[in-house]
């Protein structure tokens, strides 16, 4: 019996260990087939069959699932107040932060956040932890090697501090990647991290099924130490932020609520 299209997309997932069911079917469902058509593949069979046999078109057909666009201080308002307004309230409350980039792409975000934090004279005092799905774009991240596009975005002045450009691209600096740990990591799947005191996750969700974005954020509130923050995308504002029990200080930017003062105690 030749595979009909549910079974293919069950034993693709398996392969890529990617839960299709977690994400919205339509978008999914076309990004599927339109490989299926640019490939000239005939069936699901020979469509499997190319996964399992062929790593250059695995790895794009990986790619197209997974949303991997991203560039340095990606709406520069926002991590405006990252810089002015977020860090400051959390180191002037811990000796130490643990901050989490979830669903980092090609690393420009958690890189945007170690510039800040070397900027504030905090590079000591943070851990940088930042995941994605996907380990070809993990790897570039590793890397660390971007076009003019990529960093169009940063202020002239840490372009020059934290970037060499040689050959046309510019290559962040031994200081900055070492304060990055990157890792490969299923937000739907598998355990989260030690908890921590600020996270990331933007742009990632807006494929997820309304019932997988629900558990994710419930996810982070857990892991997230009180007083906690958690940072997404403008196309992404969390509705019932406030049955998850996140308070909204600002726009994009969701905190879990901490003791009152003279019970906070925070572990450093």
């Amino acid at each position: 019996m030749p595979l009909e299209f549910e079974e293919f997309k069950a034993k693709a997932a398996e392969l890529c260990r990617i839960d299709l069911s977690s994400y919205k079917s339509l978008q999914m469902d076309r990004r599927i087939n339109s490989l299926m058509r640019v490939w000239g593949v005939k069936d699901y069979d020979e469509y499997l069959h190319v996964l399992q046999t062929n790593p250059a078109r695995f790895q794009e057909f990986v790619k197209k699932l997974t949303i991997n666009v991203s560039e340095f201080f990606r709406n520069p308002e926002r991590f405006g107040e990252v810089r002015e307004r977020i860090l400051p309230e959390l180191l002037a409350k811990r000796a130490s932060l643990d901050v989490w980039s979830a669903g980092c792409s090609n690393g420009a975000e958690p890189y945007t956040v170690a510039i800040i934090l070397r900027e504030l004279g905090a590079a000591q005092r943070a851990r940088l932890l930042a995941t994605d799905i996907d380990q070809v774009v993990l790897e570039k991240a590793k890397a660390g090697v971007y076009s003019q596009a990529e960093v169009k975005n940063v202020p002239p002045v840490l372009l020059q501090r934290y970037f060499e450009l040689r050959d046309g691209y510019y290559h962040v600096s031994p200081e900055i990647k070492k304060m990055v740990e990157f890792r490969r990591h299923n937000l739907l799947h598998d355990p989260f991290p030690r908890t921590m005191d600020f996270i990331l996750c933007r742009n990632v969700v807006i494929y997820f099924t309304e019932e997988a974005k629900a558990q994710l954020y419930a996810n982070f509130f857990a892991h997230l130490n009180p007083g906690g923050y958690l940072m997404v995308g403008g196309t992404e504002p969390l509705l019932n932020y406030r049955y998850i029990g996140f308070e909204n200080p600002m726009p994009f930017f969701y905190r879990k609520p901490a003791p009152p003062e003279g019970e906070r105690g925070f572990v450093s």
